[in-house]
């Protein structure tokens, strides 16, 4: 990936422009981690981008950005700038065009993030970022309270940077936060999402729950479980736990897989019946959450003598001309029971036995029927 933005870098270059790779690719780099997005800043602007690179995606231009697709990697390559005011926290409402790269650095979020490497691979630190990733400290490149009021989402990145690299938040990053998170009211839903998923993500979990109550922001994140939440491999089981559905945006998916989880969680995870109504990965989840261990439950599913209902050797039409019945609800009634026979290990999954069982559980069925209709005339 490196080898790639260097050509890319070398190419702009070659057009007579500047090009550096900058922020989190860069900051990765020098604490060896791997990192999957490079971001390229540039004093070319898009419409001499898109001459050097006539397939760039060009949907940012407005904001002075393009993306390009080389070596099947994505690079996102923005003129230098200076951002004129913020209307809405959020975006600027003009974006003025600069020719120096340290002006383009000074907009940004976190001095973390505005370390730059040129064509040659060598490091470029105009604002002494370095100095703060060797501290493991956040800061703002500007006065947080400035920098928070202009981009309210900076508040949940500076806790995501925290949490995943590590890093300890400034006192003033901090006092800032408590003063602003007024503003994350307003912050797109789906924006405070992704920041809390990658957050929620982390095996660092706890740092990140742990400033998410120290700084106040439960109420405003609309987060009230916070406290029961416990470090879970799958995010999908903090956002369970969390139990905010009809808040946070979630897929259909994503919604039928916490009610799983949930139902997993009531009903015992480790029983058969649970593990074949809800499935594996639910249950695992569920069991993760209560701190069940996970090989337990995938030996106990193993060891089950269906999964599914395919599993069962007998279908409809044995059901039916066994018992000389046409298909209808009484049919339900019976798989219903024979699925829970055999989970609980009461038939075995054989067809003679199966058929005799279903004919015991259809003669039950009609006595209480008939029993029921004899009640109901003796009431007239």
């Amino acid at each position: 990936m490196l080898e790639t933005a260097l050509k890319v870098l070398n190419l702009i270059e070659d057009n007579s422009y500047e090009a550096y790779i900058v922020g989190g690719f860069v900051r990765d780099y020098i604490m060896g981690i791997k990192s999957n997005d490079v971001d390229i800043t540039t004093n070319a602007k898009p419409k001499d981008l898109i001459k050097i690179f006539p397939n760039a995606n060009v949907d940012n231009e407005l904001y002075g950005s393009i993306t390009v697709y080389i070596n099947n990697i994505q690079f996102e390559i923005t003129t230098y700038r200076d951002d004129g005011i913020y209307l809405d926290n959020r975006h600027p409402d003009t974006i003025n065009y600069v020719d120096s790269l340290k002006l383009d650095l000074k907009r940004r979020d976190f001095t973390i993030n505005t370390i730059c490497m040129d064509k040659s691979g060598n490091i470029i630190d105009l604002l002494n970022c370095k100095n703060d990733i060797n501290n493991k400290i956040i800061k703002t490149v500007s006065d947080p309270l400035e920098s928070f009021k202009n981009d309210s989402l900076r508040i949940l990145r500076a806790i995501r940077f925290a949490t995943t690299l590590d890093f300890e938040l400034s006192l003033e990053v901090k006092e800032a936060i408590r003063q602003s998170k007024y503003l994350l009211k307003e912050l797109s839903i789906n924006r405070k999402k992704e920041e809390l998923d990658k957050i929620f993500s982390s095996p660092n979990i706890e740092k990140g729950l742990s400033l998410i109550r120290e700084l106040d922001l439960i109420s405003v994140l609309y987060l009230d479980k916070i406290n029961k939440v416990k470090p879970c491999s799958q995010v999908i089981g903090i956002w369970t736990v969390l139990d905010v559905d009809s808040i946070y945006p979630f897929t259909r998916n994503e919604l039928k897989l916490m009610k799983d989880i949930r139902n997993a969680m009531l009903y015992n995870p480790l029983l058969n019946e649970t593990l074949y109504y809800y499935d594996l990965y639910p249950c695992t989840v569920a069991g993760e959450i209560m701190g069940i261990d996970k090989k337990r439950i995938m030996d106990i599913y193993n060891e089950m003598p269906i999964h599914k209902r395919n599993d069962i050797v007998i279908d409809t039409y044995d059901l039916m001309n066994y018992l000389e019945i046409e298909d209808g609800p009484i049919i339900s009634k019976l798989w219903d029971n024979i699925e829970k026979a055999i989970l609980k290990g009461e038939v075995v999954n054989e067809k003679k036995q199966l058929l005799l069982f279903a004919k015991k559980i259809y003669t039950r069925i009609n006595l209480i029927k008939k029993e029921d209709c004899n009640e109901t005339k003796t009431v007239d």
